[in-house]
Protein backbone atom coordinates (compact mmCIF):
# COMPACT_ATOMS: atom_id res chain seq x y z
CA UNK A 1 0.00 0.00 0.00
CA UNK A 2 2.72 2.55 0.53
CA UNK A 3 4.44 1.75 -2.17
CA UNK A 4 1.73 2.11 -4.61
CA UNK A 5 0.61 5.42 -2.50
CA UNK A 6 4.76 6.83 -3.34
CA UNK A 7 4.59 6.24 -6.39
CA UNK A 8 1.13 7.19 -6.97
CA UNK A 9 1.61 10.73 -5.01
CA UNK A 10 5.16 11.17 -6.97
CA UNK A 11 3.31 10.49 -10.87
CA UNK A 12 0.76 13.43 -9.61
CA UNK A 13 3.71 15.52 -9.60
CA UNK A 14 4.47 15.04 -12.89
CA UNK A 15 0.45 15.16 -13.76
CA UNK A 16 0.75 18.71 -12.34
CA UNK A 17 3.92 20.04 -14.08
CA UNK A 18 2.02 19.04 -17.73
CA UNK A 19 -1.20 21.35 -16.52
CA UNK A 20 1.27 23.94 -16.03
CA UNK A 21 2.17 23.47 -19.69
CA UNK A 22 -1.38 24.02 -20.47
CA UNK A 23 -1.98 27.23 -18.55
CA UNK A 24 1.45 28.67 -19.62
CA UNK A 25 1.13 31.50 -23.02
CA UNK A 26 3.04 29.99 -25.78
CA UNK A 27 5.64 32.69 -26.34
CA UNK A 28 7.76 30.58 -28.21
CA UNK A 29 7.16 30.14 -32.41
CA UNK A 30 6.47 26.27 -32.06
CA UNK A 31 5.15 24.09 -29.35
CA UNK A 32 6.21 21.22 -27.10
CA UNK A 33 5.21 18.40 -25.95
CA UNK A 34 6.26 15.20 -24.33
CA UNK A 35 8.02 12.60 -26.47
CA UNK A 36 6.46 9.47 -28.17
CA UNK A 37 8.01 6.20 -27.70
CA UNK A 38 9.44 5.05 -25.43
CA UNK A 39 6.05 6.40 -24.48
CA UNK A 40 5.24 9.19 -22.26
CA UNK A 41 1.82 8.92 -21.55
CA UNK A 42 -1.06 8.32 -18.64
CA UNK A 43 -2.82 5.08 -18.13
CA UNK A 44 -4.31 3.09 -14.88
CA UNK A 45 -2.85 -0.07 -14.27
CA UNK A 46 -3.61 -2.66 -11.82
CA UNK A 47 -0.60 -4.93 -11.60
CA UNK A 48 2.22 -3.17 -10.10
CA UNK A 49 1.62 -4.18 -6.64
CA UNK A 50 0.01 -7.04 -5.24
CA UNK A 51 -2.76 -4.11 -3.26
CA UNK A 52 -4.16 -4.79 -7.04
CA UNK A 53 -4.73 -0.79 -6.06
CA UNK A 54 -5.42 1.17 -9.48
CA UNK A 55 -2.20 3.77 -9.52
CA UNK A 56 -1.83 6.39 -11.95
CA UNK A 57 1.52 6.07 -14.19
CA UNK A 58 3.82 8.15 -16.17
CA UNK A 59 6.22 6.15 -17.92
CA UNK A 60 8.39 5.17 -21.29
CA UNK A 61 7.47 1.81 -23.14
CA UNK A 62 10.66 0.30 -22.98
CA UNK A 63 9.92 -2.45 -26.41
CA UNK A 64 11.95 -1.62 -29.29
CA UNK A 65 10.14 -2.88 -31.97
CA UNK A 66 10.10 -1.05 -35.28
CA UNK A 67 6.98 -0.09 -35.56
CA UNK A 68 6.90 1.47 -32.16
CA UNK A 69 10.78 2.72 -33.12
CA UNK A 70 9.23 4.75 -35.67
CA UNK A 71 6.82 6.55 -33.85
CA UNK A 72 9.78 7.69 -31.34
CA UNK A 73 11.19 9.89 -33.91
CA UNK A 74 12.14 13.17 -33.61
CA UNK A 75 10.63 14.31 -37.16
CA UNK A 76 7.06 15.49 -38.48
CA UNK A 77 8.09 14.34 -42.19
CA UNK A 78 8.02 10.45 -44.11
CA UNK A 79 11.68 11.03 -44.38
CA UNK A 80 12.22 10.81 -40.38
CA UNK A 81 10.20 7.39 -40.21
CA UNK A 82 11.96 6.23 -42.45
CA UNK A 83 14.99 6.79 -41.02
CA UNK A 84 13.79 5.91 -37.67
CA UNK A 85 13.22 1.96 -39.23
CA UNK A 86 17.05 2.06 -39.90
CA UNK A 87 17.92 3.33 -36.46
CA UNK A 88 15.94 0.74 -34.57
CA UNK A 89 17.59 -1.59 -36.87
CA UNK A 90 21.44 -0.29 -35.62
CA UNK A 91 20.10 -0.22 -32.47
CA UNK A 92 18.94 -4.19 -32.23
CA UNK A 93 22.71 -4.39 -33.55
CA UNK A 94 24.03 -2.57 -31.01
CA UNK A 95 23.29 -5.22 -28.04
CA UNK A 96 25.90 -8.22 -28.67
CA UNK A 97 27.24 -8.50 -25.73
CA UNK A 98 23.95 -9.92 -24.05
CA UNK A 99 23.93 -12.95 -21.85
CA UNK A 100 22.68 -16.37 -21.13
CA UNK A 101 20.77 -15.84 -24.45
CA UNK A 102 18.95 -13.04 -23.32
CA UNK A 103 17.47 -11.21 -26.29
CA UNK A 104 16.30 -7.65 -27.29
CA UNK A 105 12.74 -9.24 -26.20
CA UNK A 106 13.63 -9.41 -22.70
CA UNK A 107 13.50 -5.51 -22.34
CA UNK A 108 11.38 -4.55 -19.90
CA UNK A 109 7.55 -3.02 -20.80
CA UNK A 110 6.96 -1.17 -17.15
CA UNK A 111 4.26 1.26 -18.81
CA UNK A 112 2.28 1.67 -22.24
CA UNK A 113 -0.09 4.22 -23.90
CA UNK A 114 -1.77 3.36 -26.97
CA UNK A 115 -0.84 5.03 -30.38
CA UNK A 116 -4.33 6.77 -30.09
CA UNK A 117 -3.84 8.33 -27.06
CA UNK A 118 -0.41 9.60 -27.86
CA UNK A 119 -1.49 10.87 -30.96
CA UNK A 120 -3.93 13.20 -29.44
CA UNK A 121 -1.30 15.36 -27.76
CA UNK A 122 0.65 16.01 -31.14
CA UNK A 123 0.29 18.39 -34.12
CA UNK A 124 3.45 18.51 -37.03
CA UNK A 125 5.16 20.90 -35.70
CA UNK A 126 5.40 19.69 -31.68
CA UNK A 127 8.65 18.87 -30.39
CA UNK A 128 9.13 14.90 -29.43
CA UNK A 129 12.07 14.22 -27.08
CA UNK A 130 13.98 11.61 -27.69
CA UNK A 131 15.40 9.83 -24.32
CA UNK A 132 19.21 10.30 -24.72
CA UNK A 133 20.43 6.92 -24.76
CA UNK A 134 18.76 6.83 -28.70
CA UNK A 135 20.95 10.54 -28.95
CA UNK A 136 24.20 9.43 -27.80
CA UNK A 137 26.33 6.08 -27.00
CA UNK A 138 25.50 3.45 -24.16
CA UNK A 139 28.16 1.27 -24.25
CA UNK A 140 31.72 0.81 -25.67
CA UNK A 141 32.25 -1.00 -29.32
CA UNK A 142 33.48 -3.91 -27.73
CA UNK A 143 30.37 -4.46 -25.87
CA UNK A 144 28.72 -3.99 -29.01
CA UNK A 145 27.68 -0.16 -28.43
CA UNK A 146 27.43 1.70 -31.67
CA UNK A 147 27.18 5.94 -32.06
CA UNK A 148 23.20 6.35 -32.78
CA UNK A 149 22.89 8.11 -36.14
CA UNK A 150 22.15 11.85 -36.31
CA UNK A 151 18.15 12.73 -35.48
CA UNK A 152 16.12 15.35 -34.05
CA UNK A 153 18.00 15.79 -30.71
CA UNK A 154 21.40 15.25 -31.90
CA UNK A 155 22.02 16.89 -35.64
CA UNK A 156 24.66 19.27 -33.89
CA UNK A 157 26.35 16.68 -31.89
CA UNK A 158 29.40 16.16 -33.50
CA UNK A 159 30.03 19.64 -35.22
CA UNK A 160 33.24 21.58 -34.37
CA UNK A 161 31.80 25.01 -35.27
CA UNK A 162 32.26 27.28 -31.27
CA UNK A 163 35.85 26.76 -31.71
CA UNK A 164 37.09 27.17 -35.03
CA UNK A 165 40.18 29.24 -35.19
CA UNK A 166 40.09 29.35 -31.26
CA UNK A 167 43.07 27.45 -28.81
CA UNK A 168 42.15 25.75 -26.59
CA UNK A 169 44.75 24.24 -24.55
CA UNK A 170 42.46 21.54 -23.25
CA UNK A 171 41.82 20.24 -27.31
CA UNK A 172 41.49 16.51 -27.41
CA UNK A 173 42.47 16.28 -23.33
CA UNK A 174 42.31 12.45 -22.00
CA UNK A 175 41.15 11.54 -18.28
CA UNK A 176 43.81 8.80 -18.45
CA UNK A 177 46.50 11.33 -19.09
CA UNK A 178 45.73 12.55 -15.24
CA UNK A 179 46.50 11.06 -12.10
CA UNK A 180 43.92 8.83 -10.37
CA UNK A 181 43.77 7.51 -13.70
CA UNK A 182 46.68 5.97 -15.15
CA UNK A 183 48.60 9.66 -15.89
CA UNK A 184 50.96 11.84 -14.47
CA UNK A 185 49.15 15.40 -14.63
CA UNK A 186 47.78 16.84 -11.74
CA UNK A 187 44.35 17.15 -11.96
CA UNK A 188 44.50 20.13 -9.40
CA UNK A 189 45.98 22.17 -12.91
CA UNK A 190 42.31 22.70 -13.51
CA UNK A 191 39.97 25.32 -11.60
CA UNK A 192 38.15 24.08 -8.79
CA UNK A 193 34.60 23.84 -9.73
CA UNK A 194 33.54 23.66 -6.15
CA UNK A 195 35.24 26.94 -5.05
CA UNK A 196 34.56 28.63 -8.60
CA UNK A 197 30.53 28.32 -7.73
CA UNK A 198 30.82 28.12 -3.31
CA UNK A 199 30.09 32.61 -2.93
CA UNK A 200 27.10 32.25 -5.94
CA UNK A 201 25.32 29.33 -4.37
CA UNK A 202 25.50 30.55 -0.87
CA UNK A 203 22.82 32.85 -1.07
CA UNK A 204 20.59 30.81 -3.19
CA UNK A 205 21.88 27.43 -0.88
CA UNK A 206 20.17 29.43 2.36
CA UNK A 207 17.08 30.82 0.46
CA UNK A 208 16.04 27.29 -0.80
CA UNK A 209 15.00 26.81 3.05
CA UNK A 210 12.45 29.78 2.71
CA UNK A 211 11.23 28.39 -0.34
CA UNK A 212 10.04 25.36 0.96
CA UNK A 213 8.87 26.94 4.17
CA UNK A 214 5.07 25.78 4.73
CA UNK A 215 2.96 26.96 7.50
CA UNK A 216 2.56 23.32 8.78
CA UNK A 217 5.58 22.92 11.25
CA UNK A 218 5.97 19.00 10.99
CA UNK A 219 5.56 19.35 6.97
CA UNK A 220 7.39 22.24 7.34
CA UNK A 221 10.75 20.39 8.85
CA UNK A 222 10.37 16.97 6.79
CA UNK A 223 10.60 18.77 3.80
CA UNK A 224 13.68 21.27 5.27
CA UNK A 225 15.39 17.94 6.61
CA UNK A 226 18.23 17.38 3.65
CA UNK A 227 18.59 21.21 3.20
CA UNK A 228 19.49 22.15 6.63
CA UNK A 229 21.44 19.39 7.97
CA UNK A 230 23.43 17.89 4.74
CA UNK A 231 24.23 20.19 2.13
CA UNK A 232 26.97 18.41 0.70
CA UNK A 233 28.83 19.21 -2.08
CA UNK A 234 25.15 20.53 -3.98
CA UNK A 235 26.70 18.19 -6.94
CA UNK A 236 23.99 19.54 -9.03
CA UNK A 237 23.15 23.19 -8.35
CA UNK A 238 27.00 22.86 -9.00
CA UNK A 239 26.77 21.35 -12.05
CA UNK A 240 23.81 24.25 -13.20
CA UNK A 241 26.11 26.89 -12.29
CA UNK A 242 29.22 26.07 -13.91
CA UNK A 243 27.33 25.00 -17.35
CA UNK A 244 25.55 28.43 -17.04
CA UNK A 245 28.80 29.96 -17.22
CA UNK A 246 30.60 27.91 -19.69
CA UNK A 247 27.77 28.48 -21.97
CA UNK A 248 27.99 32.39 -21.63
CA UNK A 249 31.26 32.05 -22.94
CA UNK A 250 29.18 30.72 -26.32
CA UNK A 251 27.43 33.06 -29.10
CA UNK A 252 24.56 31.54 -30.02
CA UNK A 253 23.90 29.91 -33.56
CA UNK A 254 21.35 30.87 -35.62
CA UNK A 255 20.37 29.40 -39.18
CA UNK A 256 20.42 30.84 -42.28
CA UNK A 257 18.11 30.88 -45.01
CA UNK A 258 19.98 28.38 -47.08
CA UNK A 259 20.44 25.90 -43.61
CA UNK A 260 24.08 27.06 -42.55
CA UNK A 261 24.91 27.48 -39.21
CA UNK A 262 26.61 30.41 -37.92
CA UNK A 263 27.00 32.76 -34.61
CA UNK A 264 24.16 35.34 -33.86
CA UNK A 265 25.56 39.20 -34.83
CA UNK A 266 25.18 40.83 -31.37
CA UNK A 267 26.10 44.33 -32.79
CA UNK A 268 22.32 44.87 -33.12
CA UNK A 269 20.63 45.78 -29.91
CA UNK A 270 17.13 44.47 -31.11
CA UNK A 271 18.60 41.46 -31.86
CA UNK A 272 17.47 38.11 -29.31
CA UNK A 273 16.90 34.51 -29.45
CA UNK A 274 13.40 34.55 -30.52
CA UNK A 275 13.96 37.01 -33.76
CA UNK A 276 16.67 34.56 -34.52
CA UNK A 277 14.34 31.86 -34.99
CA UNK A 278 14.44 30.75 -38.97
CA UNK A 279 11.00 30.07 -40.33
CA UNK A 280 11.72 28.56 -43.23
CA UNK A 281 10.82 25.24 -44.70
CA UNK A 282 13.68 22.86 -44.18
CA UNK A 283 13.57 19.73 -46.11
CA UNK A 284 17.05 18.30 -44.30
CA UNK A 285 15.43 15.52 -42.16
CA UNK A 286 18.14 16.38 -39.81
CA UNK A 287 17.47 20.12 -39.08
CA UNK A 288 13.28 20.04 -38.51
CA UNK A 289 12.02 23.21 -37.17
CA UNK A 290 11.40 22.66 -34.10
CA UNK A 291 14.79 22.03 -33.40
CA UNK A 292 15.42 25.35 -33.88
CA UNK A 293 13.28 27.26 -31.07
CA UNK A 294 13.17 26.96 -27.46
CA UNK A 295 15.59 29.37 -26.32
CA UNK A 296 14.79 32.42 -23.49
CA UNK A 297 14.16 35.76 -25.34
CA UNK A 298 17.68 37.84 -23.94
CA UNK A 299 16.86 41.25 -22.78
CA UNK A 300 19.84 42.63 -22.29
CA UNK A 301 22.19 44.75 -25.16
CA UNK A 302 22.67 43.16 -28.05
CA UNK A 303 20.05 40.40 -27.39
CA UNK A 304 23.05 37.90 -26.32
CA UNK A 305 24.41 37.13 -22.74
CA UNK A 306 27.99 37.11 -22.26
CA UNK A 307 31.01 36.79 -19.62
CA UNK A 308 31.07 40.04 -18.60
CA UNK A 309 27.32 40.37 -18.38
CA UNK A 310 26.43 37.23 -17.04
CA UNK A 311 26.79 37.74 -14.10
CA UNK A 312 23.71 39.33 -12.01
CA UNK A 313 21.31 39.04 -14.85
CA UNK A 314 18.01 38.00 -15.11
CA UNK A 315 19.06 34.86 -17.18
CA UNK A 316 21.97 33.88 -14.24
CA UNK A 317 18.92 34.51 -11.32
CA UNK A 318 16.71 31.90 -13.78
CA UNK A 319 19.66 29.28 -14.19
CA UNK A 320 20.84 29.53 -10.48
CA UNK A 321 17.09 29.28 -9.90
CA UNK A 322 16.92 25.83 -12.17
CA UNK A 323 19.68 24.24 -9.68
CA UNK A 324 17.38 24.77 -6.90
CA UNK A 325 14.75 23.12 -8.89
CA UNK A 326 16.98 20.31 -9.75
CA UNK A 327 18.04 19.57 -5.96
CA UNK A 328 14.26 20.27 -5.19
CA UNK A 329 13.10 17.21 -7.59
CA UNK A 330 16.00 15.33 -6.44
CA UNK A 331 16.09 15.26 -2.84
CA UNK A 332 12.16 14.90 -3.51
CA UNK A 333 12.79 11.73 -5.30
CA UNK A 334 15.36 10.75 -2.01
CA UNK A 335 12.28 11.14 0.43
CA UNK A 336 9.85 8.79 -1.89
CA UNK A 337 12.71 6.34 -2.45
CA UNK A 338 13.56 5.61 1.17
CA UNK A 339 10.00 4.70 2.14
CA UNK A 340 9.78 2.59 -1.08
CA UNK A 341 13.29 0.85 0.12
CA UNK A 342 12.35 1.29 3.61
CA UNK A 343 15.70 2.68 4.14
CA UNK A 344 16.50 3.86 8.20
CA UNK A 345 19.65 6.30 6.75
CA UNK A 346 20.34 8.55 4.12
CA UNK A 347 23.09 10.79 3.65
CA UNK A 348 24.62 9.37 7.49
CA UNK A 349 21.73 10.49 8.94
CA UNK A 350 18.28 8.78 9.95
CA UNK A 351 15.90 9.33 7.12
CA UNK A 352 12.72 11.12 6.96
CA UNK A 353 10.39 8.39 7.62
CA UNK A 354 12.23 7.05 10.49
CA UNK A 355 12.09 10.67 12.26
CA UNK A 356 8.77 11.50 10.99
CA UNK A 357 6.46 8.84 9.38
CA UNK A 358 5.82 7.57 6.13
CA UNK A 359 2.80 9.49 5.90
CA UNK A 360 4.77 12.40 6.52
CA UNK A 361 7.43 11.31 4.51
CA UNK A 362 5.40 11.25 1.24
CA UNK A 363 3.40 14.17 2.07
CA UNK A 364 6.98 15.95 1.94
CA UNK A 365 8.03 14.68 -0.68
CA UNK A 366 4.91 15.54 -2.69
CA UNK A 367 5.15 18.88 -1.07
CA UNK A 368 9.16 19.84 -2.50
CA UNK A 369 7.85 18.37 -6.25
CA UNK A 370 5.00 20.95 -6.21
CA UNK A 371 7.25 23.94 -5.12
CA UNK A 372 9.29 22.90 -7.88
CA UNK A 373 6.52 22.72 -10.45
CA UNK A 374 5.43 26.37 -9.18
CA UNK A 375 9.06 28.02 -9.62
CA UNK A 376 9.65 26.03 -12.30
CA UNK A 377 6.39 28.18 -14.74
CA UNK A 378 8.55 31.38 -13.32
CA UNK A 379 11.12 30.63 -15.73
CA UNK A 380 8.86 31.59 -18.11
CA UNK A 381 10.01 28.63 -20.80
CA UNK A 382 7.74 26.54 -22.07
CA UNK A 383 10.59 24.70 -23.27
CA UNK A 384 12.37 24.11 -20.76
CA UNK A 385 9.19 22.94 -18.34
CA UNK A 386 8.60 20.47 -20.39
CA UNK A 387 11.82 19.62 -20.04
CA UNK A 388 12.35 19.27 -16.70
CA UNK A 389 8.25 17.39 -16.79
CA UNK A 390 9.99 15.27 -18.65
CA UNK A 391 12.97 14.74 -16.40
CA UNK A 392 10.76 13.92 -13.50
CA UNK A 393 8.31 11.31 -15.67
CA UNK A 394 11.50 9.97 -15.88
CA UNK A 395 12.18 9.07 -12.69
CA UNK A 396 9.08 7.59 -12.25
CA UNK A 397 10.11 5.44 -15.11
CA UNK A 398 13.08 4.80 -13.68
CA UNK A 399 11.51 3.24 -10.20
CA UNK A 400 8.75 1.33 -12.12
CA UNK A 401 11.80 -0.24 -14.46
CA UNK A 402 13.40 -1.33 -11.40
CA UNK A 403 10.19 -2.87 -9.72
CA UNK A 404 9.18 -4.50 -13.50
CA UNK A 405 11.95 -5.72 -14.99
CA UNK A 406 11.78 -9.69 -16.43
CA UNK A 407 13.96 -12.04 -15.36
CA UNK A 408 15.92 -12.28 -18.67
CA UNK A 409 16.01 -8.35 -18.83
CA UNK A 410 17.72 -8.09 -15.10
CA UNK A 411 20.59 -9.82 -17.03
CA UNK A 412 21.45 -7.16 -19.44
CA UNK A 413 23.70 -4.55 -19.51
CA UNK A 414 21.73 -2.55 -21.58
CA UNK A 415 18.89 -2.43 -19.10
CA UNK A 416 21.34 -1.38 -16.09
CA UNK A 417 22.31 1.47 -18.18
CA UNK A 418 18.61 2.68 -19.24
CA UNK A 419 17.61 2.22 -15.40
CA UNK A 420 20.45 4.50 -14.19
CA UNK A 421 19.65 6.97 -17.13
CA UNK A 422 16.18 7.53 -15.81
CA UNK A 423 16.74 7.49 -11.91
CA UNK A 424 20.31 9.59 -12.21
CA UNK A 425 21.27 11.07 -15.33
CA UNK A 426 18.30 11.96 -16.81
CA UNK A 427 17.93 14.78 -13.86
CA UNK A 428 21.45 15.95 -14.85
CA UNK A 429 21.08 16.07 -18.66
CA UNK A 430 17.81 17.74 -18.77
CA UNK A 431 19.18 20.37 -16.74
CA UNK A 432 22.22 20.84 -18.40
CA UNK A 433 20.15 21.38 -21.69
CA UNK A 434 17.67 23.55 -20.12
CA UNK A 435 20.24 25.82 -18.50
CA UNK A 436 22.07 26.53 -22.15
CA UNK A 437 18.53 27.44 -23.29
CA UNK A 438 17.78 29.86 -20.17
CA UNK A 439 20.86 31.22 -21.65
CA UNK A 440 19.73 31.81 -24.87
CA UNK A 441 20.83 29.03 -27.06
CA UNK A 442 17.96 26.76 -28.97
CA UNK A 443 16.97 23.35 -28.24
CA UNK A 444 18.74 21.82 -31.72
CA UNK A 445 21.76 24.01 -31.18
CA UNK A 446 25.64 22.74 -30.68
CA UNK A 447 25.64 23.97 -27.28
CA UNK A 448 22.26 23.11 -25.92
CA UNK A 449 22.93 19.24 -27.40
CA UNK A 450 26.77 19.19 -25.77
CA UNK A 451 25.46 20.14 -22.61
CA UNK A 452 23.08 17.24 -22.79
CA UNK A 453 25.68 14.84 -24.05
CA UNK A 454 27.89 15.98 -20.86
CA UNK A 455 24.88 15.37 -18.52
CA UNK A 456 24.02 12.37 -19.42
CA UNK A 457 27.55 10.56 -19.63
CA UNK A 458 28.35 12.29 -16.89
CA UNK A 459 25.01 11.18 -15.02
CA UNK A 460 25.75 7.60 -16.06
CA UNK A 461 29.46 7.72 -14.71
CA UNK A 462 28.49 9.24 -10.99
CA UNK A 463 25.90 6.36 -11.26
CA UNK A 464 28.27 3.21 -12.05
CA UNK A 465 31.02 4.78 -9.46
CA UNK A 466 28.18 4.87 -6.73
CA UNK A 467 27.65 1.11 -8.16
CA UNK A 468 31.32 0.24 -7.76
CA UNK A 469 31.76 1.77 -4.42
CA UNK A 470 28.98 0.19 -3.14
CA UNK A 471 31.21 -3.25 -3.09
CA UNK A 472 34.55 -1.63 -2.32
CA UNK A 473 33.08 0.10 0.69
CA UNK A 474 31.72 -3.25 1.54
CA UNK A 475 34.36 -5.64 1.19
CA UNK A 476 35.01 -5.84 4.75
CA UNK A 477 32.03 -6.50 6.01
CA UNK A 478 30.56 -8.41 3.17
CA UNK A 479 26.69 -9.40 4.07
CA UNK A 480 25.76 -5.91 5.38
CA UNK A 481 23.38 -4.17 4.84
CA UNK A 482 25.30 -1.47 3.29
CA UNK A 483 24.61 -3.74 0.08
CA UNK A 484 21.45 -1.67 -0.38
CA UNK A 485 20.72 -2.71 -4.23
CA UNK A 486 21.86 -6.65 -3.38
CA UNK A 487 19.17 -6.33 -0.65
CA UNK A 488 16.55 -4.51 -3.06
CA UNK A 489 17.43 -7.57 -5.88
CA UNK A 490 19.02 -5.35 -7.96
CA UNK A 491 21.77 -6.22 -10.07
CA UNK A 492 24.55 -3.30 -10.89
CA UNK A 493 27.47 -3.34 -13.33
CA UNK A 494 30.15 -5.22 -10.85
CA UNK A 495 27.45 -8.04 -10.77
CA UNK A 496 26.94 -8.30 -14.42
CA UNK A 497 30.23 -8.39 -15.88
CA UNK A 498 30.74 -11.13 -12.76
CA UNK A 499 28.10 -12.86 -14.20
CA UNK A 500 29.82 -13.12 -17.86
CA UNK A 501 32.41 -14.76 -15.91
CA UNK A 502 30.64 -16.99 -14.37
CA UNK A 503 27.02 -18.53 -15.54
CA UNK A 504 26.24 -19.91 -12.19
CA UNK A 505 25.82 -16.34 -10.87
CA UNK A 506 23.02 -15.87 -13.97
CA UNK A 507 20.15 -17.41 -12.41
CA UNK A 508 21.01 -15.66 -8.65
CA UNK A 509 20.74 -12.46 -10.80
CA UNK A 510 17.42 -13.54 -12.91
CA UNK A 511 15.63 -14.25 -9.37
CA UNK A 512 16.81 -10.94 -7.92
CA UNK A 513 19.00 -13.02 -5.12
CA UNK A 514 15.66 -14.15 -3.00
CA UNK A 515 16.88 -17.33 -1.72
CA UNK A 516 19.09 -17.86 1.30
CA UNK A 517 22.78 -17.42 1.10
CA UNK A 518 22.21 -16.15 -2.70
CA UNK A 519 23.68 -12.73 -1.84
CA UNK A 520 26.75 -14.37 -0.02
CA UNK A 521 27.37 -16.29 -3.13
CA UNK A 522 26.91 -13.37 -5.77
CA UNK A 523 29.40 -11.68 -3.84
CA UNK A 524 31.93 -14.69 -3.81
CA UNK A 525 31.72 -14.82 -7.89
CA UNK A 526 32.32 -11.07 -7.80
CA UNK A 527 35.35 -10.86 -5.58
CA UNK A 528 36.76 -14.12 -7.70
CA UNK A 529 36.40 -12.29 -10.39
CA UNK A 530 39.85 -10.86 -12.01
CA UNK A 531 38.00 -8.64 -14.82
CA UNK A 532 34.27 -7.33 -13.20
CA UNK A 533 35.29 -4.82 -11.34
CA UNK A 534 38.13 -3.33 -13.77
CA UNK A 535 35.28 -3.84 -16.55
CA UNK A 536 33.27 -1.40 -14.24
CA UNK A 537 35.75 1.28 -13.86
CA UNK A 538 36.29 0.93 -17.44
CA UNK A 539 32.79 1.52 -18.37
CA UNK A 540 32.83 4.38 -16.02
CA UNK A 541 36.01 5.78 -17.19
CA UNK A 542 34.09 5.29 -20.76
CA UNK A 543 31.24 7.80 -20.13
CA UNK A 544 33.28 10.42 -17.87
CA UNK A 545 35.57 10.03 -21.56
CA UNK A 546 32.66 10.87 -23.74
CA UNK A 547 31.22 13.32 -20.84
CA UNK A 548 34.53 15.63 -21.24
CA UNK A 549 34.64 15.44 -25.01
CA UNK A 550 30.82 16.60 -25.09
CA UNK A 551 31.59 20.05 -22.78
CA UNK A 552 35.23 20.28 -24.67
CA UNK A 553 33.12 21.05 -27.66
CA UNK A 554 32.17 24.33 -25.83
CA UNK A 555 35.24 27.38 -26.53
CA UNK A 556 37.80 27.38 -23.50
CA UNK A 557 36.80 28.85 -20.13
CA UNK A 558 37.64 28.69 -16.45
CA UNK A 559 33.72 27.12 -16.06
CA UNK A 560 34.31 24.63 -18.96
CA UNK A 561 37.92 23.68 -17.72
CA UNK A 562 36.31 22.96 -14.03
CA UNK A 563 33.54 20.97 -15.55
CA UNK A 564 36.42 18.76 -16.63
CA UNK A 565 37.82 18.41 -13.26
CA UNK A 566 34.26 17.55 -12.11
CA UNK A 567 33.80 14.92 -14.13
CA UNK A 568 37.18 13.94 -12.95
CA UNK A 569 36.23 13.48 -9.31
CA UNK A 570 32.86 12.02 -10.26
CA UNK A 571 34.82 8.66 -11.29
CA UNK A 572 37.80 8.89 -8.66
CA UNK A 573 35.88 9.85 -5.27
CA UNK A 574 35.68 7.18 -2.49
CA UNK A 575 32.32 8.00 -1.34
Amino acid sequence: MVKSTVQGRFVLAAATLLALLGQQEQHQCYGFTLRSGPNVGIRISNDVESTGESMLMVGRNQNIRSSSRASMTASTTINNSIKSTSQNNKQKNSTKSQLGGATQNARSSPVVVSAEAEALSHSQTTMKLTPSFYLFQMLTAEEGGEIPELSGGNSRRDTDILKIGTPDDLDGAQLSSFKGLGGNTRIETLPDPFKIVESELQPFADSIKELVSTDQPILSMAAKHFFEKRHGKRFRPTIVQLVGKAVAACTPEQKSMDGQFSETDTSDESNNSEQDQDTSTDTDAESTEWEWSGASEIKVKGGVITTENHKGSEVWRKQAQLGQIVEMIHVASLIHDDVLDEADTRRGGESVHKLYSNKVAVLAGDYLLARASVLLARLENTAVVQIMATALESLVAGEIMQLKSSADSLLLMETYLRKSYYKTASLVCYACRSTAMLGGHQYGSTVATACEEFGFHLGIAFQIQDDILDFTAAKSIIGKATLVDMDLGLSTAPILYAAQEFKQLQPLVKRRFNKKGDKQKALEYLYKSDTAMDKAKGLAQFHAQRAVDAILRLPQSEARDALVRLTHTVITRKK
